[in-house]
């Protein structure tokens, strides 16, 4: 798959783990992209070393898309748990 492809991947899962989690992010809709690109890789990372799944051949492949969402929700969930904490 092409960068520019995994890039787009990465932006729409990132929009969809937003609304999985709605809420008030830190950081607004910049951060909510970057979220979505990194947890595409972390969700590849994830499937290809769990499952043997190799999700950077397919585009329109329905492991890549699971993949990449769930790796957004997942580095979502930890950006919030590492940011929402107050320092006093």
């Amino acid at each position: 798959m092409g960068i520019i492809a995994f890039l787009i991947l990465g932006l729409i899962a990132g929009a969809i783990a937003k609304a999985v989690l709605p809420g008030d992010d830190p950081g607004g809709i910049v951060v909510t992209m970057i979220i979505g690109v990194v947890g595409a890789i972390l969700g590849g990372f994830l499937a290809g070393a769990l499952f043997g799944i190799n999700v950077n051949e397919k585009f329109f492949d329905l492991a890549t898309w699971v993949s990449a969402i769930i790796g957004a929700v997942i580095l979502l969930l930890i950006y919030r748990a590492v940011a929402g904490r107050k320092t006093a």
